[in-house]
């Protein structure tokens, strides 16, 4: 099955990355442009025939190695 895994960092938490795009678009003359924030899409294939079955296994995947808990948030999403 292909799962997708988006991993959002927190609102209220900062994001240099996204910050440093910022301020070279800015040097560039892009200053119509008002925040960056840099998150992440993770594409993997998991063999598995339950849908259900494949996306809890995933979400765990997420809270153990994939997403920072502390910081980011994280969305599961499987299809065939």
């Amino acid at each position: 099955m292909k799962v997708t895994v988006e991993i959002t960092r927190r609102p209220e938490i900062a994001d240099p990355q996204g910050t440093t795009i910022q301020r070279a678009l800015h040097d560039l003359g892009h200053n119509e442009v008002m925040s960056v924030r840099v998150d992440r899409v993770i594409h993997l294939e998991v063999e598995g025939e339950d849908p259900n079955r494949v996306q809890a296994r995933v979400e765990e995947m997420c809270r153990q190695v994939l997403a920072n808990p502390v910081l980011e948030d994280f969305t599961v999403a499987v299809s065939e």
